[in-house]
């Protein structure tokens, strides 16, 4: 980020220094979807709220078909869009997706990865239906990029700062630009406003520098044994719902902040509201286990010992 201070000018200016700032975010374009193995394009965007935004408002399809558990930035953005249920375990309705896929091609939006329970949904499995349906699979990858292979789709959503990279940057990943309809502006007519080359350098840097984070389960066994654990359908090893018996979320996530450590309760995005979880509303979760649930997360940074340090904080509350 230091060298893209450095470098910068606008990157659409023709003068010299604007030629060496275009120089340097293509280069920074090309490294991350090396990183990725992304085959198609990409438009830098200011996060994943705006590349939601930008797909679901510029894609040419005339329908839209979202998973109940997406994430708001989805779901304002098709604000008019059919909603697809999930069952208990947060797995998609296969069923239902098929039922709404006859009634004619769509953009559906699933996340790969969801940001509070940490589900990962059969992507495989649902790309190959919305294909043969003629629609567009648009994945959240915001949990999942850089911390696992990207699942197959049309379009992807990616924010820097949930691998390690700065805030203020993702990006919009596309199969090809003739998805969208071009708005003018910057990225190729597809994205108005100068792109952030110093943000952009530190995404790149920070993909080819991830390592997967990990939650071992070893650590967090006690939890199970006292109920802690929410059955889903493909667990991830980096985000954990974890419901404690007789104490509140709200509680909860005061006590562990005096403890040093930070959780949240339902996504991070939305956890100042203190309000129970849609995404567990969605999935059927008793009203009583969901406002006990808290979401926990781990960075590419955190360690076993912060992870242990939690375990332990965890079971001490859940025993008094």
């Amino acid at each position: 980020m230091e060298e893209g201070f450095a470098l910068w000018a606008n990157p659409s200016s023709p003068h010299a220094e604007g030629r060496k700032a275009r120089a340097a975010l293509e280069d920074a374009r090309e490294r991350i979807k090396d990183a990725l193995g992304w085959q198609g394009e990409l438009i830098f965007t200011s996060g994943a709220s705006e590349a939601a935004a930008l797909a679901l408002g510029r894609a040419k399809m005339d329908r839209y078909l979202v998973s109940a558990v997406e994430h708001d930035c989805i779901l304002q953005a098709a604000a008019g869009a059919s909603r697809l249920a999930v069952g208990e375990t947060g797995a998609l309705d296969l069923a239902g997706l098929e039922k709404a896929l006859a009634e004619g091609p769509a953009l559906v939006a699933v996340q790969h990865v969801n940001s509070e329970t940490g589900n990962r949904q059969n992507l495989e499995t649902i790309a190959a239906m919305v294909r043969a349906g003629g629609g567009l699979l648009l994945a959240d990858c915001a949990q999942s990029a850089g911390k696992m292979a990207l699942p197959p789709c049309d379009l992807a959503i990616l924010s820097a700062h949930k691998f390690g990279g700065p805030i203020g940057v993702g990006a919009l990943l596309l199969r090809d630009f003739a998805l969208l309809e071009p708005s003018g502006g910057h990225e190729r007519g597809y994205r108005r406003g100068t792109e952030n080359l110093p943000g952009a350098l530190g995404m790149a840097a920070a993909l080819e520098a991830a390592g997967a984070p990990y939650l071992d389960p070893a650590v967090l066994q006690p939890l199970e044994e006292l109920e802690g654990y929410m059955p889903l359908a493909d667990p991830t090893p980096h985000i954990r719902a974890l419901a404690m018996p007789y104490l509140s979320a709200t509680a909860q996530v005061m006590r562990f902040d005096m403890a040093g450590i930070a959780v949240s309760q339902g996504s991070a995005c939305s956890s100042g509201t203190m309000k129970t979880s849609r995404v567990l509303e969605a999935m059927g979760v008793d009203a009583g286990i969901a406002a006990n649930t808290i979401r926990v997360s781990v960075g590419w940074n955190t360690t076993r010992e912060e992870v242990e340090r939690f375990a332990e904080v965890w079971i001490g509350l859940a025993r008094t």
